[in-house]
């Protein structure tokens, strides 16, 4: 695809997620069909569809996991997996939250409060989870170790734990920090092993 191609498709779907988005919180998530969505951002529904597969991914995809990917594989290999992980979530939450705070914590209590997204939460920490384990075995991308997914695993849920705690809480607390101190407890420390 050419780059002015990706360029407004890009725009596209940005469009379209901030169109859901504002109905979202007029109407509500389940009172929001997909056809006011694409009309809401001035294109059609089959356009929708070509960014979106269901109105769920609107909400559950993200475009943060490829930068995820290559700020871990960036790391040091002789680091720790759970610090490749820990550093490069410190260095990329910490831009997205001042650009997008407002629509992380309306995707998060959708993501809480709406059954059907609910449903569907697991595969969208999948797309973290598979992006953790390319970043840590980028030799092995279809077939990762059992340690390289259970890190990316365990990094996965820690992270959802933040976004879930800090989207509870109203988002009062300072979303980085929190995901810092989910990772931080997943490393070892000499004399805290259970």
């Amino acid at each position: 695809m050419a780059r002015r191609d990706r360029g407004r498709g890009e725009r596209t779907r940005d469009a379209l997620r901030a169109a859901a988005y504002r109905l979202f919180l007029r109407d509500g998530y389940d009172g929001t069909p997909v056809a006011r969505i694409a009309a809401e951002a001035g294109v059609s529904h089959m356009t929708f569809f070509r960014h979106f597969p269901t109105k769920e991914d609107v909400v559950l995809r993200d475009d943060h996991d490829p930068l995820l990917e290559r700020l871990v594989r960036e790391r040091p290999p002789g680091e720790p997996p759970v610090a490749r992980v820990r550093a490069a979530v410190a260095l990329a939450l910490p831009e997205v939250y001042a650009r997008e705070r407002e629509n992380l914590l309306l995707r998060a209590r959708l993501i809480l409060d709406a059954p059907a997204l609910r449903r569907r939460m697991g595969d969208s920490m999948r797309g973290s989870q598979d992006a953790f384990e390319r970043g840590l075995a980028p030799g092995s991308p279809d077939d990762p170790p059992l340690a390289v997914r259970a890190v990316a695993a365990a990094c996965t849920a820690a992270l959802a734990e933040a976004v879930t705690a800090w989207a509870r809480d109203g988002g009062t607390g300072h979303l980085p920090d929190l995901a810092d101190e989910a990772l931080a407890a997943l490393q070892d420390r000499p004399g805290e092993r259970a």
